[in-house]
């Protein structure tokens, strides 16, 4: 038990640290949280024309749009102009609360793969460093990679980028921890 304890709170630091440099010191997010000098405009704009907070898809349909309507809206916009817009009507950030459940998170996750490496019967050090590196990709293809796939974000490299080093760096770690003679 103390070994996957310790396993996933120092696994998770290591997650939470690179999560942490990739989204500000190395900026390699910064493609998908570009400025525009209209931001002023396009936000008030925004801001009378939407009434709730929401991500919404432009072109798109209500709910209760007919397959033709969805037909006929897909061939009209085919070449045009798009957009995903995540709208809020008051930013409130508590950037203390955000950085505690991230890394919460990030524990939560790494005593997962803790826990399945302990029902392994003696892993290798290189098994714990691949079984860590494949949890990074599925964590990517399942989540920022298939987003991708129907809405094209900028920083899908950077989430990629995200599931080899920080996952490959808890393996690292991982991988001493479990494989270490007691």
């Amino acid at each position: 038990m103390k070994k996957l304890v310790i396993g996933a709170l120092v696994g998770g630091i290591i997650i939470f640290l690179w999560q942490f440099l990739s989204f500000t010191l190395l900026n390699l997010h910064g493609k998908a949280f570009q400025y525009t000098p209209k931001q002023e405009e396009i936000l008030n704009s925004l801001n009378s024309q939407i009434t709730e907070d929401g991500q919404y898809l432009m072109p798109g349909l209500p709910e209760n749009a007919t397959s033709e309507e969805h037909e006929a809206l897909m061939k009209s916009g085919e070449g045009k102009p798009w957009a995903l817009v995540s709208y809020h009507k008051a930013r409130e950030m508590n950037m203390a609360m955000n950085m505690i459940r991230g890394l919460l998170v990030d524990i939560i996750a790494v005593g997962m793969l803790c826990w399945m490496l302990s029902k392994m019967n003696l892993p290798s050090f290189g098994t714990i460093l691949t079984a860590s590196i494949f949890t990074g990709l599925i964590v990517f293809l399942t989540a920022p990679y298939t987003g991708h796939i129907w809405y094209q974000t900028f920083d899908i490299m950077a989430f990629f980028m995200d599931a080899i080093v920080g996952w490959g760096a808890c393996g690292l770690w991982l991988g001493w921890w479990f494989s270490r003679k007691v």
